[in-house]
């Protein structure tokens, strides 16, 4: 692994704001008009250290960093110096020709990579911007150069294209993680020395641990606070004092990988040992609710939770689960994963809300087939016994989910590390109960 230095970190634009006044209005009395507009786009001026391309001999750039870090816009630059190099108008010499940027989902990409406030098109000179073809999932430059967008949702379509450097956003979220990447590696034979940066926030995924012990990957941690000067007041006070000092914390703004947790119901091997992308015929299918008790940007997560049963074995096939909407809200999304995957039942806890979650249901669909259920132990005597099924090979997960198997591997005997409500987790729980340790109904064949 090749370590960066990050004692020294700040921007040039950050040291010459530290200055006195004075001090300042001596450095730039002699700048003409056309420098300063020059320096709108000059990165090296705004980039702190740890955000520039890094020298010697590497394949990977990994930076794991924790959110508002700045490595959207990192990766932006990077890919809009090797496009424009000196001479924009024209290709630089040894410029790559045909860039990948890859995202967790094609809208994603979009959103962030490409839209985004630091996106492509908006950081980009104005006498150089790239056309995006949306329809085409594809950028061009008025040099010649394109780069395409894939999603990780659809790994195939990375097999057969070929790149010279890739930008893999987000690694850590990917739905199929492994498939996605060997794709995308199996691509990059174009030019010399092909390159590719990933820009995650890091979860501990064998992907990234395998990274990170790479010698031929350079490897940049960075936390939230090394860009404060950056983002508001407002952000560290509400969100970040919310998570500092709490193991969450640790990875979503410090940007560690974190090890399991000791004495958790579950841990990264076992998921990673019954993880699937493609699953058999179902016999039956149910969506699980663990209604939040209260309402709005501060509520408990709604638990909605997909899964399926074939023979005797259960498959978590979607994670639905949303935040922050009102009770119709979450219903309507509830009631939307039942349509979208022809559910059989919809399972919901009604301990908070007895019959009124019935009927919040039935208002939107009167017909949907429901199942109340009670929980009259703790959500971790519950868990136990689902936790077993997946030890024994019975419980299997299509692809990957973040949120929910980071709730899974930090549920102890005390209940989640950070103290918040393990919302996915019970609705996984609720789900696979009702697939595997309850009598089943007469099954229905389902292909979807």
């Amino acid at each position: 692994m090749i370590k960066d230095d990050n004692r020294e970190n700040r921007s040039l634009a950050e040291w010459i704001s530290s200055l006195a006044p004075d001090h300042r209005q001596e450095l730039f009395k002699d700048i003409s008009e056309e420098e300063c507009d020059a320096l709108e786009h000059d990165w090296s001026f705004w980039a702190r250290k740890n955000q520039l391309p890094p020298e010697g001999d590497w394949f990977c750039w990994l930076i794991l960093a924790g959110r508002g870090f700045g490595k959207t816009r990192t990766a932006v630059e990077w890919i809009r110096g090797l496009v424009e190099g000196n001479s924009p108008l024209t290709a630089p010499k040894g410029a790559p020709e045909r860039i990948a940027l890859v995202a967790d989902s094609f809208l994603d990409g979009r959103l962030t990579m490409i839209e985004g406030e630091s996106g492509l098109l908006a950081v980009t000179h104005p006498d150089f911007q790239p056309v995006f073809e949306s329809t085409n999932k594809k950028l061009i430059w008025p040099n010649g150069i394109q780069a395409f967008l894939y999603s990780a949702e659809a790994p195939d379509q990375l097999r057969g294209p070929q790149h010279h450097v890739a930008w893999a956003d987000e690694v850590a979220k990917w739905r199929y993680v492994e498939d996605t990447w060997s794709n995308l590696l199996l691509g990059l034979r174009l030019g010399r020395t092909p390159k590719l940066l990933a820009t995650t926030t890091p979860r501990n995924i064998p992907l990234l641990r395998k990274l990170v012990k790479d010698n031929r990957t350079h490897v940049v941690r960075g936390s939230t606070f090394d860009n404060m000067s950056n983002l508001p007041t407002s952000f560290f006070e509400q969100v970040v004092g919310q998570y500092e000092g709490t193991r969450i914390g640790r990875q979503e703004i410090y940007g560690e990988i974190l090890s399991d947790v000791q004495g958790a119901l579950w841990n990264r091997d076992l998921l990673e040992k019954y993880r699937v992308r493609q699953i058999p015929e179902l016999e039956r299918i149910v969506v699980a609710v663990d209604p939040p008790v209260t309402s709005g940007k501060n509520a408990d997560t709604c638990g909605i939770i997909v899964a399926g049963r074939d023979n005797n074995r259960a498959y978590i096939i979607e994670d639905c689960s949303v935040q922050g909407l009102s009770p119709h809200g979450w219903a309507k999304a509830a009631l939307a994963a039942y349509e979208r995957f022809q559910a059989d039942r919809l399972v919901a806890e009604v301990n908070n809300g007895g019959e009124l979650v019935e009927s919040l249901l039935r208002q939107i669909d009167p017909n949907v087939s429901y199942s109340a259920v009670r929980a009259s132990r703790s959500k971790v005597r519950r868990a136990e016994p689902v936790a077993a099924l997946y030890e024994q090979g019975r419980v299997v997960h299509e692809g990957f989910f973040p949120e929910l198997e980071d709730q899974m591997c930090s549920l102890t005997a005390e209940g989640l590390s950070d103290g918040k409500s393990p919302d996915r987790v019970d609705a996984m729980v609720w789900a696979v109960t009702e697939l595997l340790l309850k009598t089943p109904g007469r099954p229905q064949i389902r292909n979807f």
